[in-house]
């Protein structure tokens, strides 16, 4: 009885050793994420759709595999847009590829990011940050972050003058 509990214990020890190294297991840096271009594609109703390029660089000596992309990109500190994709593939160590992700927009959103451009004193410059997670073999995928400027056309704000 003894040494069943004991076989008991070193189980439940390596199973939870295995669990928790696995859980844990991250690569040494985190991917480089940068908007790589933006159009435009047929909504419906009240909902205007885009197509996010995402150009993804992978800085590890391991390739990364994923099995799906979620975004939410935030405009002027204001979430204006989400989107899903099922997308797949393989990210080769030192490697990048470039990931096409459809996006929504809600009408709302477009308005509320029409009035904080006319008060906005930056020369059409519009702050954003994309944030998401390549889904994949890791328990949680790998979870990303860029910033960076939108600039809108200099006629833009001719019109208004």
């Amino acid at each position: 009885m003894l040494t069943l509990l004991r076989v008991w214990c070193v189980v439940l020890a390596v199973c939870g050793t295995l669990f928790f190294g696995c859980a844990t297991l991250q690569f040494s840096e985190s991917v480089d994420v940068n908007l790589a271009g933006i159009s435009p594609l047929q909504g419906a109703g009240l909902e205007f759709r885009m197509l996010l390029k995402m150009r993804i660089q992978n800085p590890n000596d391991a390739p990364l595999d994923y099995t799906g992309v979620s975004i939410r990109m935030d405009v002027q500190g204001k979430r204006f847009a989400t989107g899903v994709s099922d997308a797949s593939g393989r990210i080769p160590r030192f490697g990048e590829v470039v990931v096409e992700i459809p996006v929504s927009v809600s009408m709302l959103g477009i308005a509320r990011q029409a009035l904080g451009v006319v008060g906005n004193e930056n020369s059409g410059k519009l702050a954003y940050e994309i944030r998401g997670r390549l889904a994949g073999p890791l328990i949680e995928g790998v979870r990303f972050s860029s910033q960076g400027e939108l600039s809108l056309p200099a006629e833009f704000f001719e019109r208004g003058r």
